[in-house]
């Protein structure tokens, strides 16, 4: 899948809001979720909205003025790690045509931790094929 410049910036915008997330001390198993089920989240997924291009700081700063996070450890997050998650979790909302809420119930900040050190170096279509591979999989059992 070839992305738009505007798509692959987004991605990247996303990446960064992670990175910085983590730098700001927030816990990223808060942030995560909160982030993926937020409204700043869902006009991130919308065709267009004036937040897309509002930035990464000032992004987390409208996350964190709606919603409670909590700061802490980051645990094995990593910034890359982060970034990747970040980045991969838009960079799927564009592959797959999926909402940012939807995404995050295949994939939590678990599974994308430990899928990391596998999956990084992966292209990132099938990186997500491989994530919801794992989805499908937790389900049947």
């Amino acid at each position: 899948m070839n992305l738009s410049l505007d798509q692959r910036q987004l991605c990247d915008i996303q990446g960064r809001l992670f990175v910085n997330a983590l730098k700001e001390g927030y816990a990223p198993s808060s942030f995560i979720p909160v982030f993926m089920n937020s409204s700043s989240a869902a006009h991130l997924d919308d065709d267009y909205d004036r937040l897309q291009w509002a930035g990464e700081e000032y992004i987390l700063e409208e996350l964190t003025d709606e919603n409670v996070i909590r700061k802490g450890p980051a645990g094995h997050f990593t910034e890359e790690a982060m970034f990747w998650i970040g980045y991969l979790y838009r960079y799927w909302h564009y592959y797959a045509k999926e909402l940012s809420k939807d995404i995050y119930k295949q994939a939590d900040e678990k599974v994308m931790e430990t899928s990391y050190d596998g999956f990084h170096t992966l292209d990132p279509e099938m990186a997500v094929d491989r994530l919801k591979e794992i989805n499908e999989l937790n389900r049947s059992l």
